[in-house]
């Protein structure tokens, strides 16, 4: 599937850029892998996929406990989209294939 591997990902939030890797796979639906930041690595939960189109979520303890929904398009090898970060609002992420 075109979203399958590993990503480099920038999200813009209000305390700066953070960057983050994603290595994900496909099946039917499904979206399942890992997210890391900062030498941290944890396993995505309720990850979908349809088409070029995928959504994720992750739960995060550095800087502040937090879970981060994530939907976004796959163009080739860039990926955009938004992360829902709860009461905080959503922040635009971009990446590219690693």
């Amino acid at each position: 599937m075109a979203v399958d591997g590993n990503w480099n990902l920038t999200l813009s939030t209000p305390m700066g850029e953070r960057q983050t890797t994603l290595s994900v796979k496909s099946s039917g639906g499904t979206l399942t892998g890992t997210q890391g930041a900062e030498g941290e690595s944890t396993e995505i939960f309720e990850g979908t996929v349809n088409g070029d189109d995928l959504a994720w979520k992750v739960s995060i303890v550095n800087p502040m406990p937090l879970t981060l929904a994530f939907s976004g398009k796959v163009s080739g090898d860039s990926i955009s989209g938004e992360a829902s970060i709860g009461p905080m609002g959503s922040f635009p992420f971009t990446g590219t294939r690693a």
